[in-house]
């Protein structure tokens, strides 16, 4: 992964860049969903493309002039691989008249199994795709029926082997702690997931999000998740098996082979600079050490015409002060299980660890086994990750 500097304005050395770019429509809205995605009867494809060029174009001119070149470019949604291949294309190719693509660049494309999406997989890769994120979720029909996919295990499993002929890389998701979830049903349908792995994989605990349809039903009793003791012993399951198979959590719910990481998501943890276009999405961009928030509107038809009006859709930007800088960069971290490195923390705020942070909430949670502090940097232990929430709650309160 290459980075350098354009000019006296460009990225750090040794800094990741990062663009996300987010298409907002899905097929159908899954019950466990509550990302910005939407189902339309109609989209009006060459409209989008224009407006996504239109949008990355004010970004690289007013949000980023001078940065470069990108590490990584990540196509999320929704459901992108709805996009046409040409949208595809042009993004790549509009980034890299504005910004260069570093030597070995990431660019991951979210995509479903079914045998249509699947089988145009071919078609991004043509278009400059590298590496697609496919969204299984489960391998047992009974469950993709249950949380509203519209592929079978059938096609997970189609669409899995077609990756691995185009693709040198590929990742899967797989939600577990699914309603009725055994940890031996659980271990039996990972191993088999297994088996279908090259080097990285995404396994998340199913959680019941405000505004989606699970929570309905669930506040209607008429669904019910495993409780806390058997969701840990699920977690603590996961953690073991992919341990085993040289796969171990680099962040709490994602999986690699060392060197497989997902690099654009590292960006994020890692606190480098990257920029969003499309409805909803966001950024952090540091520029002679100011860091600017940029987010967008999330509203696909909001951000559609005001594109069309105005040459982009800038739903605000933000600077961010130093306190908030210290909060973003350990909410971040901790997710890794490197945490959060001691010589990138100086360099982002100026600070040590220990000067930035307040002892007597510091010292209860390295007592407690849940932090680990020393010449590295700041890090969370197993246990710590397991309930980071309440790690952060106390540390940043």
């Amino acid at each position: 992964q290459e980075t350098a500097l354009n000019d006296s304005a460009g990225t750090e050395e040794g800094r990741e860049f990062g663009l996300y770019v987010h298409w907002p429509f899905c097929r159908s809205k899954c019950p466990y969903c509550d990302f910005n995605s939407h189902v339309r009867d109609r989209i009006d494809h060459e409209s989008w493309r224009t407006a996504l060029i239109a949008e990355l174009t004010h970004a690289a001119v007013e949000e980023a002039p001078g940065m470069g070149p990108l590490t990584s470019i990540f196509f999320g949604g929704g459901t992108p691989s709805l996009m046409q291949p040409a949208t595809v294309a042009a993004v790549l190719d509009c980034a890299s008249r504005h910004w260069g693509l570093a030597g070995g660049i990431e660019i991951t494309l979210e995509a479903n199994p079914t045998s249509v999406e699947a089988g145009r997989l071919a078609d991004f890769r043509a278009a400059g795709i590298n590496r697609v994120s496919l969204g299984i979720q489960a391998l047992d029909d009974r469950a993709l029926r249950a949380l509203g996919r519209e592929h079978s295990a059938a096609e997970a499993i189609a669409a899995l082997r077609i990756a691995a002929r185009l693709f040198e890389r590929f990742s899967f998701d797989l939600i577990y702690a699914r309603p009725g979830q055994s940890p031996a049903a659980w271990a039996a349908e990972l191993r088999r997931a297994l088996e279908l792995a090259r080097d990285h994989v995404s396994l998340y605990q199913l959680t019941i999000e405000p505004g989606t349809a699970f929570h309905t039903r669930q506040s209607r009793g008429e669904l019910a998740i495993p409780n806390e003791e058997t969701a840990a012993r699920l977690y603590e399951s996961t953690q073991k098996i992919l341990e085993t198979h040289g796969m171990p959590a680099y962040e709490i719910s994602n999986h690699a082979r060392r060197g497989a990481e997902c690099r654009h998501n590292l960006t994020y943890w890692r606190y480098g600079d990257y920029l969003g276009i499309g409805p909803g999405a966001h950024g952090r961009v540091t520029i002679a050490g100011s860091t600017t928030a940029y987010r967008r509107h999330r509203a696909p038809e909001v951000w559609l015409e005001r594109v069309w009006a105005d040459g982009h859709d800038s739903a605000g930007s933000s600077a961010i002060g130093e306190d908030e800088r210290i909060a973003e960069i350990l909410m971040m971290g901790l997710r890794l299980r490197e945490g959060v490195d001691r010589s990138r923390f100086e360099r982002l705020t100026g600070r040590s660890v220990e000067a930035a942070l307040d002892p007597a909430r510091l010292a209860p949670l390295i007592d407690a086994g849940l932090l680990v502090l020393d010449g590295e940097g700041m890090r969370a232990s197993d246990a710590g990750r397991q309930r980071l929430n309440a790690v952060l709650g106390h540390l940043l309160a």
